[in-house]
């Protein structure tokens, strides 16, 4: 497929109340409609050392009267196909496009599983060169997680690029796709589902867990602060439950990232080394995120690296 540029855990939903079990799928690979034609799986808090690593992100589909759009596909093929055969116990509808939020496995590696489909696969306009940069990453770190016998077509990259906001015509309900600067990682994409205002954000958001920093500090805080501008009524964040406003969906994360700013930059004006900062900065988990432990000196780590020289 040609690359073609567009320019046009356990968790409980208090606000949602319909959950979906389909049959022929396991009743631990959970499927809720979180607003109306908007299914969500979502995924577990723990670490990417767990065995259940493959289903860590959150994922789904939205279905329109034409046919379906995924969004994000699981760490794994088999993931991949548990959401296949969860879309195939609803709706027999074509699934016409394959929307990936970013580059991390976690989101991406069930994508082969779509491939009989016959989808457009989708991604930020930069996806396309990050798949070329970890596909034999991915092919050695996650071996076990790409099916039998896998090689470099098992990791399914995107055909479609965008490089500013664009519409996808579901038929009777149009997405957007905004594309944003280098923020959790370096090819963030959000989906937006006009007809219920149901936003889709990928990593660019998480909650309860601690976020995951491999793109810039910086840019990440301003992309917060430009979501806020979108009214979305639905926030469904990469990891973690959903919520009922940007503002409701940001607001903790968006304290630790400040308070991971403003730390860094104190330690660096105090001359501080790097592996000083890892062990003193937000030590005590002000902000109470899962994860903390396992994630947050990376973090430290990176967030010094940046802005050392700023």
């Amino acid at each position: 497929m040609m690359n073609i540029i567009i320019n046009s855990l356990t968790l409980t939903f208090s606000m949602f109340s319909t959950s979906i079990l389909a049959s022929g799928v396991e009743q631990s690979f959970n499927i809720t409609e979180v607003s109306e034609g908007n299914y969500l799986h979502t995924g577990i808090h723990v670490s990417i050392d767990s065995s259940q690593h493959d289903d860590i992100a959150n994922i789904g589909f939205i279905i329109g009267d034409k046919c379906i759009a995924v969004i994000d596909t699981g760490g794994s093929i088999t993931i991949g196909q548990k959401l296949l055969d969860s879309i195939r116990s609803i709706t027999d509808k074509p699934v016409c496009y394959v929307i990936n939020t970013h580059i991390h496995f976690d989101h991406v590696l069930g994508n082969k599983a779509f491939v009989p489909e016959k989808p457009d696969f989708v991604g930020h306009h930069k996806l396309a060169v990050a798949f070329e940069q970890n596909r034999a990453f991915f092919l050695k770190q996650f071996k076990n997680d790409l099916g039998q016998n896998p090689d470099m077509t098992s990791i399914i990259g995107p055909g479609i690029l965008v490089d500013k906001s664009i519409p996808l015509d579901l038929g009777n309900r149009v997405l957007t796709l905004i594309p944003y600067p280098e923020s959790h990682s370096h090819n963030d994409l959000i989906v937006i589902d006009n007809k219920t205002n149901t936003l889709w954000s990928g990593d660019l958001i998480f909650r309860e867990r601690v976020p995951s920093l491999t793109g810039s500090l910086r840019g990440w805080i301003k992309t917060l602060d430009e979501l806020q501008r979108l009214e979305g009524k639905t926030i469904i964040p990469g990891h973690g439950s959903v919520a009922g406003s940007i503002s409701e969906a940001i607001e903790q994360q968006q304290d630790y990232l400040q308070r991971l700013l403003d730390e860094t930059r104190k330690a660096l004006a105090n001359g501080q080394f790097i592996n000083d900062a890892m062990e003193n900065i937000d030590k005590d988990n002000q902000s109470n995120l899962l994860l903390h432990d396992y994630q947050h000196p990376t973090n430290v780590s990176r967030a010094f690296t940046e802005l050392e020289w700023e």
